[in-house]
């Protein structure tokens, strides 16, 4: 096993990877609360139950789907990054795909299959790094932090600090209202950890906030901590139950967001995480078309299993700044991802309140990539500025995109810089421009 993961090559050893992969998962562990609760649409009141996933069945699939992909990271990959249902996506694919566009969730776990298989092709060929190229990296960036803000949004709304107004929109909501101070108590709570760098500071914040709901009686006290395993059935297999379904263009913008964000999200996880670790050599990542392959295997077995598209989560960070080095770190992860399954009843104290701030402390890190973005290039800035201000302003992801995604040939070509555009890029900016006149009719 030392011989397997070169624990002496990487000057590490069982204790070390240990701490640092329970350091990982604690890190990620709040995905396993607001994953079902995203995908649930559990904070949408008023919803026929066809359009609601089983919470249970998805804690189960989110767990499985996470210690399945961490497994296949750590052991093909050996890399010390753990993988999960992403933040981002499975907003997407709640609230843009089955609420605001009305395509069944079981039509839109086949698109995040679809988008897998694809994903496995690019893997195993030499496409993704001319696709990598394609895409100008500002908007990639502004791909990141436009999912930021858009997350932060909902996060806002599910607290009820922002609320619909008939003359204005949105507004501020009642800040007297219980849940919603909770909610606030929340955000202050998991900023306060974040600054002082406490490891796993959103779930703990999440904890936190639980507990206090539960002393001031705003959440109900769970029956019990530890209990059976949810049933996948509600949710296993329904991939496969419309599959014919995805062969429409409105499902061809839902499957390339999800290719398209579940790509680069995962290049630049994996480039963040291997350069802290020291594992970057001469500026390359080794074995990375091991580590997307697991990436996409993983999001192809989500899929399956019953959630939203399952990527490499940059909290694995964590894991490395407390010594993680090797594949087994993330073996560890998702041994821990394997024993929470056991712990489903803990779903009832979760409430909307006590997802929120997870929401909105997510929210905030995407948007750092804002700073990287060139300001002073008017032609760049603008579709970067539109990819980001529409994800939130039309509640879609994929309208951001396609939105940034058809300016940017536009300004470039008017700029004198027509030669920087990849035909890659007039193939989507096409393909956006019918997804606007489809949506039209």
């Amino acid at each position: 096993m030392k011989k397997y993961f070169r624990f002496d090559e990487l000057g590490t050893n069982y204790r070390r990877e240990t701490i640092a992969g329970l350091t990982t998962f604690l890190s990620m562990a709040y995905i396993l609360f607001v994953n079902p609760a995203m995908l649930s649409l559990s904070s949408v009141p008023d919803l026929p139950d066809s359009m609601r996933m089983d919470q249970g069945a998805v804690f189960t699939a989110t767990a499985l789907a996470a210690a399945l992909g961490s497994l296949i990271m750590g052991v093909i990959a050996k890399y010390p990054i753990a993988l999960a249902p992403g933040m981002g996506l499975n907003a997407f694919f709640a609230y843009n795909v089955v609420l605001t566009m009305g395509i069944p969730w079981q039509t839109a776990l086949s698109g995040v299959m679809v988008s897998g298989l694809i994903f496995i092709l690019l893997s195993l060929s030499g496409i993704r790094e001319t696709i990598i190229n394609a895409i100008p990296a500002e908007l990639k960036l502004a791909v990141g932090a436009g999912i930021g803000l858009f997350i932060t949004f909902v996060g806002l709304q599910n607290a009820n600090i922002i609320v619909d107004n008939p003359d204005l929109l949105v507004g501020l909501g009642d800040l007297t209202n219980g849940s919603t101070l909770l909610a606030i108590f929340g955000v202050i709570i998991t900023v306060i950890l974040m600054v002082l760098r406490v490891n796993a500071g959103i779930f703990i914040g999440m904890v936190i906030t639980a507990i206090a709901g539960m002393v001031v009686g705003l959440v109900d006290l769970p029956t019990s901590v530890v209990g059976p395993a949810p049933s996948l059935a509600p949710t296993f297999g329904a991939a496969f139950e419309n599959f014919g379904e995805v062969f429409t263009l409105q499902m061809l913008v839902v499957i390339l967001t999800f290719l398209f964000v579940d790509f680069f999200d995962t290049a630049g996880t994996l480039v963040a995480v291997a350069t802290q670790a020291g594992l970057m050599k001469d500026n390359k990542l080794p074995r990375a078309g091991r580590a997307l392959l697991a990436d996409s295997t993983a999001t192809v077995t989500g899929a399956v299993l019953g959630t939203s598209t399952t990527t490499s989560y940059v909290e694995s960070t964590a894991g490395v700044a407390a010594g993680g080095r090797s594949g087994f770190t993330s073996v560890v992860t998702a041994f821990f991802f394997l024993i929470a399954i056991f712990f489903s009843p803990l779903l009832s104290v979760v409430t909307s309140a006590v997802t929120a701030p997870a929401l909105i402390i997510v929210g905030a890190l995407m948007v750092a990539s804002l700073g990287k973005i060139k300001w002073d290039q008017f032609e760049v800035a603008v579709p970067a500025f539109l990819t980001i201000i529409m994800m939130p302003l039309t509640y879609s992801i994929a309208t951001g995109i396609a939105i940034g995604f058809i300016f940017y040939p536009i300004t470039m070509i008017c700029k004198g810089r027509r030669k920087e555009i990849h035909p890659i890029m007039y193939g989507l900016f096409v393909i956006f421009v019918l997804y606007f006149i489809f949506l039209a009719e």
